[in-house]
This record gives C-alpha cells, structure tokens and sequence, in this order.
C-alpha cells in the first residue's frame, strides 16, 4: 500500500508539474471591490457611455534637454507641442485606444504643469481588464522615451498593475530560490541527517508544485489574482515543512523508544498527526474566514491559501506516512557532522544538552508566573503602540519600488498636476440634463469646482458657461459631473468628500465615482464585513481547542493570546509601512502615510491560522503529558521541553520562507510577508515560550475544567515516570 502510496504520488506530481506550467498566464490583477459597489458602476458607466472615468495609461512628458534638444517655451514650444501631438496620435491610432487625450490636443489647462515645463497625455482603453492590460503590455513598449524635445515615462493604473505582475512573477522565482536552500540548512540542523532533512523539504516541493496547479484549475472558475501565486505557494510551502517537521520528529522519538516502524508510524500519526489535522482545520477556518470579505483580491488569496493547507495536510497525512514507512530506520541516513548530529539520532539515554533551555524556562515561568507573563505581555503591548495612529488607505502606484517609471509618473503628477486628473465622478445614468445639480455639488466643503455640461460651478454658484469641452458631460445614456478638489486622489479627506457628494439630494439615484469614492466604499465593505470574519474565526478557535481538549478555557486562552500575537503584529505594520520606521529592514520601498486597507486583511487571516499551528501542536503535547499524569506544572514542563526547540526551528523555517517573499519589490506583497514573519517570531517566542506556559500556572487545574466533566482526568501513577524527566534529565534523542 505504502509503495502505492507513492507511485501515485510522483504521477500526481508530474500531472501537477504539466497543469501548473501556463498559471503565470491566467492569472489577474484583479481589483480590490466587487462589480456591485456604486463607484465600480460609476466606472463602467462613463468608460462605456463616455469613454471617462479613471484613465488607464497616464503619459507625462516633461520638456528637457533630450536628443533634439532643450524646448525654450516649454510645453508650448512649437516643438514641443508638434511632439505632444505625434505622441497623441500615436496612442489614439493604437486599435485597443478608445479615447485619447492631451493638452496639446483639445487645451485642457489641467493637463498642464503650473511651471509649464510637464504635460499629460491620457488614454482609455477598450474591453476588459484582461483585453486592457494585454494593450498595455502592447503598445506601452512601442512608445518612444524621447519625443522630439519631450522625456516620456507612462504610468497610470494599467501601467502599475502590468508592472506589479511582471515583478511578482520575478519575486516568486527568487523566493523560491532563497527559501529552498536555506529551509535545507535549517531541517540539517534540526536532524542532522539528509535524508531526514530532505523529507519536509519534500513536502514543501509537493505542496509548491500543486499549488500551481491548484490555482491553474481555480482559474478557470474565477479570476486569480497573481498575488494569491505569491502568498499561497509559499505559505503552503511552508506550512507543508512545518507539518512534516513535527511529524517526522515524532516518528523519530518512537523509533527510539523501540517501536515497530509500522507502529511508530502509526503512533507519531494518532498522536502528532492527529494535533496537525486539528491546526489545518484551524488554518482552514481562517483562511475561510477571509471568504466573508467580498473584495477579488481577498477571496482570490483565501482561495489559494485554503487549497494549499489542504495540499499540506495531504502530504503529511498521506503521502508522508507511507515514505516513512518505507525508510524505517533508515531516516537517519547520510548524518551530517556536526556537535547537533550524535544527540539527534542517539536513543533515551541521551544527555538533555539540546533541549535543557527549554526545560530549564519553564521552570524559571513555573516559578515566577505572574513575572513572566506580566513582563512578555508588556513587550507585547509595546509593540502595539503605534496600532491606534494607522491609517488605512488603497494602494496606487507608489506599491512599485520608486525609481520604476511608472512609480516615478505618478509622483510627477503629484507633484506637478493638481488633483483635477483624478477628480470625483458624478453619474446621473438616466438624466439629459443635471439641472441644478452640479451648482450644489460645489457647495460642498472640499470641492474646488465642479464641470458639468451646463458650465463651471464653484462655491455654489456658476463661474463659467459651457464652452465646447462640456458637451463631453452629456451622452445619450446620461450626464456626468467632474468634482476636482484640493486633496490627493486617495486621501481620506478625499474619501469623507465623496460621502458629502453622496449625501446632496439628487434629481434621481447619482452613482459617485473615481478614486475617493473607491476608498470610501472599500472602508465600508471591509468594515462591516470585518466583524464577522473576526467571529468566525474566534469560534472556531474556542471550538477546535475545546474539541482537543474539552476545556473552554484553553480555548480562550487561545484566543486572548492570538489577539495579542495580531495586535502586536499590525504595531509592527503600521511603524514600518505607514510610518517609515526601520523600512529599511525590509528593503526599500515608498512610504504613503496610510496601509493599504485590504492587505492587512489577509495578513490578519494568515497570521491567525498560523499561530494557531503551533498552539495546537504544544496543547496537544502538553494535553498529552497532563492525561498521564494529572499535574499542570510538569504537563507544560514536560510540553515545552519536548517542543520547545521543535517550535524554534519550525518557526525558523517559517521566517525564513517569509523572509524570502520580503524581498518582493511589491509593498503588496512585501506587507503581508513581514507581516506573517513577525506574528511567526512574536508567537514562537514570546507567546508560546512565556505566555502560555505563565498563564497555564496561574490557572492551575482550572485549565481542565469541562462542562462535560466534573472534575479534571484521574491522576495514573503507573505512568508518572514519564513525566519525571521534566524535571529532572528528559529524553532528547529526537525531541526538539
């Protein structure tokens, strides 16, 4: 059965390898808001009805001294504007263009630079997403750097989302470069056997390969953000290593104490395995967890990361035993030299040297509890402290490391341009005429001015007539409104006007749009649906631990300390991305002021699942040792002991994959990634070593108490010598 096992294995890992060869091309930039929000109608309203809305490629030429020469009257050098023209053409003749627009063709003064030294091009592009940016990836290389006595660098939101992908898919190979060695030199360590070493790594190769092939398969039901390859391969990849890690080193243990290899399978599998079945249920509940948010992007990555925790699972629970089973005692083979390789494969009477530490800090919390967790969850809490300033924003082009060009045109725009090139959007979808409409529009506090089709309104009132550009305003199927205001377009104040705009009673249902009305509806969805992801998450916690261990409060205490792990782990978000601070730990990129609203989401869903990991295999290592012999203090001692460096070294292995995906040159990416990597640290250290251990003291036999029985298990001295070494010189031949 086992060869079986693994026959079919390696024909599913090729059938896996072919389907997941084509996924880079399938996959989408996908966008943060569903369809249905009144800012994605407004959208789709004006680039279907009046080619308007938010351009996709934005051009910037800046006149400078290029090949043909500096531009004496800047933008409006006979020159110059002959280039601006050409450039116009260029992208207007393009068959995927529906609408082009510049200053030097039709006049538009905001299209300008007040130094007039900068101008703008714009363009729309026809079809969908996916029809868009393969017109991106087209003609944005055929355009020229110089034209005549213009610099030209292309930006917009196209632009940054093909750029995003082509460096995500960079990024991966390169994470998946570092991580796999370095995953090696860490498991050689832990065992201080190759074959043992390459067993996990195995795993992680499998889960990487069918993850691929997984998310191939996913999208072809449903668009798959290339974001979710990112994440969801290299979390699953990791999670499949940490599952292995813990398997193996169980089998490990059993073999020493003389078991059968098929016993020891099966022992290291009811026990080990069982504690791992119970943390993918709890990983899968809160990747789950991020279905209830209904942006793309979140269920594009829950999707991903719920298929690949089910890969892991399988290969630990299926495809691991049955290799185990095959190598027997063979799993040892090929030692690696070194002072950790004799106590790794040495049997029970092995010196404690590798685990003392670990025994020796519990004790230390076992005597001085309320110390102790006093102490860590002060660091906790300090970590924290930057939580209550965040912000949170959406992500535009600044996601790219500042020198890309399409980086560098949006902050030209930003600092060139005023806001009317992002203005707010007002539909009125079924209207000829706005009416009055527009005049109170530009009452509202924040808005600058407003152009409809029956002229400029400022101030609430009319400061210019139509002229021949405001016939654009009106289409067949309706009219539409430009807000332009005096904030940046993805501002929170740019977010609070859209809402004042929402609230001014008009002549029918008015859809608002462009880039404040998006983060305000992307605020909201994440907002109203964030509770209840957090609920589901918090129930399946307390009830997955009390399922393993009958006790509520341990599955409270579960849930206390991850708040704790998340809480200090957007501290930490929050002091480098939004701040600044120490960013350049993390490589470089560029700080906004604000977090992107959507990712923190996923970190929230992915750092929860994972210290849930290791909280289920320690409670149920030390559920073990209290059932055999009753005692709190030396149940967690003994859990600890046993644990304690298996803990260290998965998590190791864990931030170092992480670590790898840090590297991304996507803030995106690189969020979530330092994200994960410090709920990792923060729980393998601080949680897990000193706080669990203090607060299970405190409560004492408490920790037991069932509703569904009267008093704890019944105290079985035949088997209290197997706790004894808890306190004293315990078995370290394979307990890491």
């Amino acid at each position: 059965m086992r060869y079986w096992v693994l026959a079919m294995t390696l024909l599913v890992l090729g059938g896996a390898a072919w389907a997941g060869a084509g996924v880079h091309d399938r996959l989408v930039m996908g966008d943060n808001l569903p369809v249905s929000t009144r800012s994605a109608q407004a959208d789709r309203w004006l680039r279907t009805h009046a080619g308007a809305g938010k351009p996709d490629l934005v051009v910037v030429a800046e006149v400078t001294a290029g090949p043909a020469g500096a531009a004496a009257g800047g933008v409006d050098d006979v020159r110059a504007a002959a280039a601006g023209r050409r450039l116009t053409a260029a992208l207007a003749a393009d068959p995927g263009v529906s609408l082009a627009r510049s200053y030097w063709a039709g006049g538009d003064r905001g299209l300008r630079s007040s130094d007039g030294r900068s101008a703008v091009a714009m363009a729309w592009l026809r079809g969908d997403l996916q029809d868009r940016l393969r017109t991106t990836r087209r003609l944005v290389p055929r355009l020229p750097r110089h034209q005549g006595p213009l610099t030209v660098t292309v930006g917009g939101d196209c632009q940054v989302r093909v750029e995003a992908q082509r460096r995500s898919e960079h990024d991966l190979r390169v994470a998946e470069t570092v991580a796999l060695p370095l995953t090696l030199a860490v498991l050689l360590v832990v065992f201080g056997s190759l074959v043992a070493a390459l067993i996990p790594l195995a795993m992680g190769a499998f889960c990487l390969v069918g993850a691929m092939a997984l998310l191939r398969l996913l999208s072809e039901a449903t668009p798959v953000s290339v974001y979710a390859l990112n994440i969801a391969s290299l979390i699953g990849f990791a999670l499949a290593v940490d599952f292995s890690l813990f398997i193996v080193t169980r089998f490990r243990e059993e073999l020493a104490r003389q078991r059968p290899v098929q016993e020891a399978v099966r022992h290291a599998i009811a026990t080990t395995g069982r504690a791992m079945g119970l943390s993918a249920i709890s990983v899968l509940t809160a990747l789950a967890a991020l279905l209830v948010i209904p942006s793309p992007i979140v269920r594009s990555i829950a999707y991903g990361g719920i298929a690949v925790t089910v890969l892991a699972a399988i290969a630990a629970l299926a495809v691991l035993p049955a290799a185990l089973a095959v190598l027997g005692a063979g799993v040892d083979r090929l030692a690696v030299p070194g002072p950790w390789s004799a106590g790794r494969r040495s049997g029970p009477g092995a010196a404690a040297q590798g685990s003392s530490f670990w025994a020796r800090l519990a004790r230390l919390v076992m005597r001085r509890p309320v110390a102790v967790t006093t102490a860590a969850g002060a660091l906790l809490l300090l970590l924290a402290t930057p939580l209550p300033h965040a912000r949170f924003g959406i992500a535009d082009e600044r996601i790219l490391p500042p020198q890309d060009p399409a980086a560098r045109a949006g902050q030209l725009i930003r600092d060139r341009f005023d806001a009317q090139l992002l203005p707010l959007t007002v539909v009125l979808p079924h209207r000829a005429h706005p009416g009055d409409y527009p005049r109170r529009l530009s009452a509202v506090p924040g808005v600058v001015r407003v152009q409809a089709a029956n002229g400029t309104f400022a101030d609430g009132r009319r400061i210019g007539a139509p002229d021949a550009r405001s016939a654009r305003y009106s289409v067949p199927a309706g009219t539409w409104m430009a807000a332009t205001t005096a904030v940046a377009p993805y501002d929170h104040a740019a977010a609070a006007i859209a809402e004042r705009l929402r609230a001014v009673a008009a002549p029918e249902r008015a859809l608002v749009g462009g880039p404040g009305a998006e983060l305000a509806d992307t605020r909201r969805l994440v907002g109203r649906r964030l509770a209840w992801m957090v609920a589901i998450m918090a129930l399946a916690t307390i009830g997955v631990v009390m399922w393993m261990t009958g006790s509520p409060l341990l599955g409270l205490k579960a849930l206390l300390l991850n708040a704790l792990t998340l809480t200090s782990t957007f501290g930490v978000l929050v002091a480098v991305f939004q701040d600044g601070r120490l960013h350049r730990l993390v490589g470089e990129f560029s700080t906004t002021g604000t977090l992107d609203v959507i990712m923190p989401v996923v970190v929230l869903g992915v750092a929860f699942g994972v210290s849930m990991d290791y909280e289920m295999f320690l409670l149920a290592r030390i559920t073990e040792e209290y059932r055999r012999h009753g005692d709190t203090s030396a149940a967690v001692i003994a859990g600890l002991h046993r644990t304690g460096r298996l803990f260290t070294c998965a998590a190791a292995v864990f931030a170092l994959v992480m670590a790898a995906m840090a590297t991304s040159s996507v803030v995106l990416v690189k969020m979530v990634a330092v994200g994960v990597l410090t709920a990792v640290l923060v729980d393998a250290t601080l949680v897990r070593a000193l706080l669990v251990p203090g607060i299970m003291r405190l409560a004492g036999r408490a920790n037991w108490w069932s509703p569904w029985r009267a008093s704890p298990p019944a105290r079985r001295p035949a088997a209290a010598p197997a706790a004894a070494p808890a306190a004293a010189a315990i078995r370290t031949d394979t307990s890491l």
